[in-house]
């Protein structure tokens, strides 16, 4: 066993590598530990990035089938799938040894193997080329992520009932995709192959997608992927999934029970949500606590149940996001090391990159109104937007929230083209709790699609003229 460290941080994903980074900009002595030879965790492996890239390739693909036409542009498109995923592999690899990189350059001593937490203040790596060692340190950090969340009934083969992580990597076009959960994951996975030609089949439990979105922009959002051709099946469940020598054999039922029936595809993709991966961790053994969703509880410094021991990102409660979970790392090492640091919760954004794009950040009409707030609306259609026009984007709409009495902005949804990139005007302005009017007195550029944003908040303000 060797000299004792400053910090062992279990994961390298977003949270665990950029808490690395910021623990030796604070002069921590540092190791990170992870069983994958790829540094990035399932973000960047398995996940954000390379759906990300097959989504836009997909998009390029699509555009130039349906919207190329409509600037004068005649093509005969066709696209070569074996070399789109060869350049999701280099844009991942590219960036795994990217931040490889930055271990290196922060001198980040980087192990690879699977971690137990043995004792406190020790971390066993169990298997990989350190199998044996134990690392003394002084705190440890785990940011373990998640993993997909299993449905009883299925077996993933990850080659004809898939995770997000065999959906990546089809071989060829499935002619009959069923997708089983309308979250994020489904939906975007969804629209890759179904732009590629799939016949994608959507099956939620729930009587809606999306579940936690306002429901107004939820609704909408559905139509248009149906205008694209997903298929949807609401509040029904699936009971199994067998594959057979030709095809998955899927069995469903409503969700209220009753009503049984079979389809046969060619692929299913599961993605019902993900879970904390804290299996294996030694966590009972050293008297950490978990909730019922197998969650570390942590306090507002993310320190565990036990002293020296922290946890942060998908492992934690709160929403899966690569980004909050970044935000953690940093929060957690800076508070370790004596520092000053808050998150806002409510502030933090969240996109699905469809096209259209779909963002939120802060609360929803349904939750304002379960808390009993008064609140006031503002919406601008993205069709009365100059630039949405020129470019062929009128679909979706902005939407802003704003307390009745106060005007601060409590809530922002936008579903349009770059709505991942326009959420964060709004997002900015509620860290700062600013108003609908201060976002409406901002002078926008002409024309652009934040225009649209200004508008919406000039309707919550009850200055706006043009809303809906």
């Amino acid at each position: 066993m060797t000299d004792a460290v400053d910090l062992v941080i279990i994961g390298a994903g977003p949270s665990g590598y950029v808490a690395a980074i910021r623990a030796r900009q604070l002069g921590l002595k540092t190791v990170i530990v992870d069983k994958r030879t790829s540094l990035g965790g399932t973000c960047l492996n398995v996940g954000c990035i390379p759906s990300k890239a097959l989504l836009q390739s997909s998009h390029l693909y699509h555009q130039a089938v349906h919207k190329f036409q409509d600037h004068g542009i005649q093509v005969t498109p066709k696209f070569d799938l074996s070399h789109m995923l060869k350049h999701k592999d280099k844009i991942v690899s590219d960036l795994a040894k990217g931040i490889d990189f930055l271990m290196k350059k922060n001198k980040v001593r980087r192990v690879m193997g699977s971690a137990t937490i043995t004792a406190v203040g020790k971390v066993g790596i169990t298997d990989g080329k350190n199998k044996g060692e134990i690392i003394a340190t002084k705190n440890i950090l785990i940011a373990t992520g998640s993993e997909s969340t299993p449905l009883l009934g299925l077996v993933v083969d990850e080659k004809n009932i898939v995770t997000s992580t065999g959906a990546l990597e089809f071989p060829a076009v499935p002619k009959k995709l069923l997708v089983i959960g309308a979250g994020v994951i489904g939906l975007e996975l969804g629209s890759v192959w179904a732009r590629l030609g799939a016949e994608v089949t959507v099956v939620e439990f729930l009587d809606h997608i999306t579940p936690g979105m306002d429901m107004e922009i939820s609704k909408q959002f559905k139509k248009i992927l149906e205008k694209q051709g997903l298929k949807f099946t609401m509040g029904t469940k699936v009971t199994s999934a067998k594959v057979k020598k030709i095809g998955v054999e899927v069995t469903m039922e409503l969700a209220s029970g009753g009503d049984v029936r079979c389809q046969t595809v060619d692929k299913v993709l599961l993605c019902i949500g993900r879970s904390p991966y804290t299996d294996g961790l030694g966590l009972e053994g050293v008297g950490v606590q978990t909730n019922q969703r197998s969650m570390i509880e942590v306090d507002g410094r993310y320190q565990t149940s036990v002293p020296g021991i922290y946890a942060i990102g998908d492992c934690i409660p709160g929403p899966m996001l690569a980004h909050k979970a970044e935000d953690e790392g940093t929060a957690c090492v800076e508070m370790l090391t004596g520092h000053s640091r808050h998150i806002n919760y409510n502030a933090i954004p969240e996109v699905i990159y469809t096209d259209p794009e779909v963002a939120n950040v802060g609360a929803t009409e349904e939750q304002l109104k379960e808390q009993g707030r008064k609140y006031r609306v503002g919406k601008f259609p993205f069709s009365a937007n100059s630039r949405a026009r020129a470019v062929g984007a009128g679909d979706g709409f902005v939407k802003i929230l704003a307390d009745d009495e106060t005007d601060q902005i409590l809530g922002g949804h936008i579903i349009g083209s770059d709505a991942g990139t326009l959420i964060h005007e709004i997002s900015l302005l509620m860290e700062f709790t600013a108003s609908s009017e201060d976002l409406a007195r901002c002078t926008h550029a002409h024309p652009t699609l934040n225009e649209a944003v200004k508008e919406a908040a000039l309707a919550a303000s009850g200055l706006g003229t043009m809303h809906i």
